[in-house]
This record gives C-alpha cells, sequence and structure tokens, in this order.
C-alpha cells in the first residue's frame, strides 16, 4: 500500500530540499553543472582525483575548499562567476596537474596562488579579465606544460616573466591587448613549440623576439597591425613548420630557413603585398605550401593585381 500523503510531506520537510550535486562516497571523479549550484561542494571523498564544477552560479571559494583532498590532480571551475581566489586555495591539493578557470570574472590573482602547485602541467585562464602578468605566479610550475592565457586584458608581457616555465610547449596569448612585444619577454622558453599571439593588435616585434624559443614549431601572427618585420627574425626557428601572418599589413616577406623536412605551412593572405623580385625570391627559395592562396592578393604593382 502507498504511504499517507502526510507522511510523504513530513519526510520532506524533515529532509529539506535535495542538495544539487551530492557527492559519492567511493567516487575517484565528481562532476557538477548544475546552474543554481553557488557553493563549492563539500564532503568530497579524500580518493577524489578529478573535480569538474562549471556552467554554476559558484562566485567565490573558501581557502579551504580544497582541504581532504590531498590526491586532487584535475580542477576544472570554467564558466561559472569567480571573481577572486584565495592565495591557499591549492595547498591542500599538492598532487594537482591540470586548473582550469576558463570564462571567469578574474581581474587579478594573488601573487602566490600557485606556489604550492609545483605538479602542475596544464593551466588555463582564457576568458577572464586579467590586466597583468605577475612574475610570482609562474615561479614554482617548473612542470607547466600547457598555458592559456588568451582572451584576457593583457597590454604587455613583461620581460622574463615566463623564464622559470623551462618545460612550457604551448602559449596562447591570443586576443589580448598586446600592441607590442618586449625584447626579452619569451626569455627562457627554449623547449616551447607552440606559440599563439593571434588578434592583439600588434604593431611591431623585436628583432630578436623569437631567439629564446629555438623549438618553436607553431607560430600564429595572424589578424594583427603588423606592416614590417624585422630582417632575421624568424632565422633562430629551425623547426618551424606552421606561420600565419594572415590579414596584417604586410607588403614585404620575412621567412624561416629553409631546412629539410616538411615544407613550411604558410598563410600570408589578407596583405597588401607588394609583388615585386624580392618577394617572389623569398617564396621559391623558401618553397612553402601555401594555405588560402586565393586570398593571398598583390596590393602592387598594378599589372598584379
Amino acid at each position: 500500500p502507498s504511504p499517507p500523503l502526510l507522511l510523504v510531506l513530513l519526510v520532506l520537510v524533515v529532509l529539506g530540499p535535495a542538495t544539487p550535486c551530492s557527492p559519492q562516497p567511493n567516487a575517484t571523479r565528481f562532476v557538477c553543472t548544475e546552474p543554481t549550484l553557488s557553493a563549492f561542494p563539500a564532503g568530497l571523498p579524500p580518493a577524489t582525483l578529478a573535480v569538474s564544477v562549471e556552467f554554476t552560479a559558484l562566485a567565490a571559494l573558501l581557502p579551504a575548499a580544497l582541504a581532504g583532498l590531498p590526491r586532487l590532480q584535475e580542477l576544472h571551475l570554467s564558466s561559472n562567476r569567480l571573481a577572486a581566489l584565495p592565495e591557499g586555495l591549492l595547498r591542500p591539493a599538492p598532487a594537482l596537474r591540470v586548473l582550469d578557470l576558463t570564462n571567469n570574472l578574474l581581474a587579478h590573482l594573488p601573487a602566490g596562488i600557485f606556489a604550492a602547485a609545483g605538479h602542475l602541467q596544464h593551466l588555463v585562464l582564457r576568458g577572464n579579465r586579467l590586466r597583468a602578468l605577475q612574475p610570482a605566479w609562474f615561479r614554482h610550475l617548473p612542470r607547466l606544460q600547457w598555458l592559456d592565457l588568451a582572451a584576457n586584458e593583457l597590454a604587455e608581457v613583461p620581460p622574463a616573466v615566463f623564464r622559470p616555465l623551462r618545460s612550457l610547449r604551448s602559449l596562447d596569448l591570443s586576443r589580448n591587448r598586446l600592441a607590442s612585444l618586449a625584447p626579452g619577454a619569451l626569455a627562457g622558453l627554449r623547449a616551447l613549440e607552440r606559440l599563439d599571439l593571434e588578434g592583439n593588435g600588434l604593431g611591431t616585434l623585436p628583432p630578436n623576439a623569437f631567439a629564446s624559443t629555438p623549438a618553436l614549431r607553431l607560430l600564429f601572427l595572424q589578424n594583427n597591425e603588423l606592416r614590417v618585420l624585422p630582417a632575421g627574425i624568424f632565422v633562430p626557428l629551425r623547426h618551424l613548420r606552421v606561420l600565419d601572418l594572415a590579414r596584417n599589413r604586410l607588403r614585404v616577406l620575412e621567412l624561416p630557413p629553409k631546412t629539410p623536412g616538411p615544407a613550411l605551412d604558410l598563410d600570408i593572405s589578407g596583405n597588401p603585398w607588394s609583388c615585386e623580385c624580392p618577394l617572389l625570391a623569398v617564396l621559391r627559395r623558401a618553397a612553402p605550401r601555401l594555405t588560402a592562396a586565393r586570398d593571398t592578393l598583390c596590393a602592387s604593382p598594378g599589372r598584379y593585381r
């Protein structure tokens, strides 16, 4: 027989409304995408390896939010409403390898936020409101391989700010406000293989911009305001395989020297090229594989338009 309606109502009143995304006692992964969640879940089991709290109303984290999670390796907090982080947030999770804070409201981070995160390998800060990079953030991240700072409000990269990141392989600075790149901005990044500077409004690059990145294989410089590239700027890049210079204001081309191996994938579309002998000679010598060839047009001389 069905329980009386009054008894059901009494049980509901005693228990209260169900808490969204309640932890399971023996689970090693916790996932919550409940839009109404406003507090970081408590009571996660000590064996938890990965936590994903995304697309929620979470606006703040307590300093002890990760207490009791010594084995935590992945923390995904994208698409929440976080505007600040406590400095000691990561101390209880020394094994953390992946931290994703994409699409929050972070305008700054505490200087020592990553001081206890020496095993961190992937750090994603894309789509926040960061205005300045602090050297202190990167001093204790020797294992970091992937750093995504795209779509923030960065106006400069301080010289040598990334120097401690000796294991870094991918750096994304696209869609910030970098009108120029300071000499030494990439100092120390000798393992870097992928660099994205797309969509910054860059008007110039220093002559030795890539002297510290000899392992670079993929370089994205499209959608900027580059008019002239310093002579020999790509000479250190003996392993470059992809170069995107599309939609700048270049008239004369600089290319890395031709090396054994696959042809360079090159996109130079959307620039007002001066198709005189020097440009044609550069293309013949480098023999790149042109992408978007139909949009690669000459602005001069008139007979080539």
